[in-house]
């Protein structure tokens, strides 16, 4: 009797275990009451709800809150202006709740609820506690320097762990690493090369978002010193040759020493140098991660003349600019000293041969008053026209060859015409070849000749 009065009880307390038949089985399931999500990601909020047999639902939705509106209603998402574009509900009115939230930020990071409301009064549910959406992005945890040949090792860090299991992807100035391994969320660097410094990134497989870069530093000591020559190689006393070292470092050389060959201490310092004597130089870059020496350059400085030499030197290109000078004074003496005679030679050749043309040139004898013996015994010329003709100077020596005498009577009207002379004009002609220059004497001799002529 007692087993019969327990198998009725048993099988009422399965009944009340099924969702959905009696009061005891209202209520909102959640896959993950903890979401964290990548920034710019999708989330999927899983969930089921269950309610009594004999209600209909009218209404389901997701809030964001709890504290209801004038309505005495939690507010609906899907009416949100920031998510009506983004909030996809998947699931129906039967018992699947699940929704998807797009593009997620970190603003969307909030408690989420999920509520059914029946035709009932007394059928509403609402599933608290709701699920906790927490939006992360990445950053990458890295020192700035590192040494080259150390181990370096970067993280790739979110603020929450990430739901979904995410493979990372490492970045190096934006190219895709692919030589390197990653260890979950890490890049390890064995041995840092010099080739390992830029910017850092990283993001996980599936999804677009990508972290801030952040800059690797590798220093490492100075190498390939070299050296250069500002200029020639060779040189002459007193004068210099300025050597320029450069080298690639990180952090760059600041300081440079110079040395001569086979010589322990430094002759300079500084990054340029000026060698003032023949030799093997070369120089040595520092920083605070060791040093490095340049290949050796060789540098002649021919040997100079000696004061003396220059002393003879100026002396003789003084004195034959002297001499020059000399010379020009005495050349234009010289030349001033011709055209000087030349100049006197013309201005007396010229007076020569106006006294000669002026000599015979016009002789008027008007109202003379002779004796009567002179009348008698000579001959009054009234006028005595000369005319000659240009000569070669070489026929100076020449005379005189003919003269052209013209007699003219006049009447014997009065005894004062008869005293003048009875011939007008008496004409002198001179060849071409005789000499224009005449002295007064010859002129004279000429006169005497023809003084008589009746």
């Amino acid at each position: 009797m007692m087993s019969l009065l327990i198998i009725p009880s048993l099988s009422l307390m399965f009944l009340l275990m099924i969702p959905g038949v009696y009061g005891s089985s209202w209520g909102v399931h959640y896959g993950s009451s903890q979401i964290c999500a990548l920034k710019n990601s999708s989330v999927i909020m899983s969930c089921n709800y269950t309610y009594l047999t004999g209600y209909q639902i009218t209404k389901v939705f997701w809030s964001r809150t709890l504290v209801k509106n004038a309505y005495n209603e939690l507010t609906d998402l899907s009416m949100d202006p920031e998510y009506s574009q983004r909030l996809q509900y998947l699931g129906d009115e039967q018992n699947n709740c699940t929704t998807k939230l797009s593009h997620v930020t970190q603003k969307d990071s909030h408690m989420y609820y999920f509520r059914f409301i029946t035709e009932k009064p007394d059928g509403k549910w609402t599933g608290d506690p709701g699920v906790s959406l927490t939006v992360t992005d990445l950053q990458v945890e890295s020192p700035e320097t590192v040494k080259e040949g150390r181990k370096v090792s970067l993280t790739c860090k979110s603020s929450c762990a990430l739901t979904d299991r995410a493979t990372f992807i490492w970045y190096r100035n934006s190219q895709p690493l692919t030589e390197r391994g990653d260890r979950n969320n890490q890049l390890l660097l064995q041995s840092v090369r010099r080739e390992d410094a830029g910017r850092y990134s990283c993001g996980v497989q599936g999804h677009t978002y990508i972290s801030p870069a952040v800059q690797l530093t590798v220093t490492y000591p100075p190498r390939n010193v070299s050296l250069f020559i500002n200029g020639s190689a060779e040189t002459v006393e007193e004068d210099s040759v300025t050597l320029i070292c450069s080298s690639d470092s990180n952090p760059p050389a600041l300081n440079f020493s110079w040395f001569q060959e086979n010589q322990s201490s430094s002759v300079g310092s500084g990054q340029s140098f000026s060698a003032l004597q023949s030799g093997r130089f070369y120089c040595e870059a520092h920083n605070q991660h060791g040093s490095k020496k340049s290949a050796v350059i060789l540098v002649t400085v021919r040997q100079g003349l000696d004061w003396p030499v220059w002393l003879g030197i100026t002396v003789a290109c003084v004195g034959l600019f002297l001499i020059i000078i000399i010379i020009i004074i005495i050349i234009l003496k010289i030349f001033n000293v011709y055209k000087t005679r030349r100049k006197r030679r013309s201005t007396k050749a010229e007076v020569d041969t106006v006294k000669q043309d002026d000599l015979y040139a016009n002789v008027n004898e008007k109202n003379v008053q002779l004796s009567e013996s002179a009348i008698c015994d000579d001959a009054l010329y009234a006028s005595i026209l000369y005319s000659k003709s240009r000569r070669d100077r070489n026929d100076d020596a020449e005379e005189i060859q003919y003269v052209t005498v013209q007699h003219h009577k006049t009447k014997p009207t009065k005894r004062a015409e008869e005293n003048e002379s009875q011939y007008d004009n008496l004409m002198i002609h001179q060849p071409a070849a005789a000499v224009r220059q005449l002295d007064v004497e010859t002129v004279e001799e000429v006169s005497v000749i023809y003084s008589s002529v009746k």
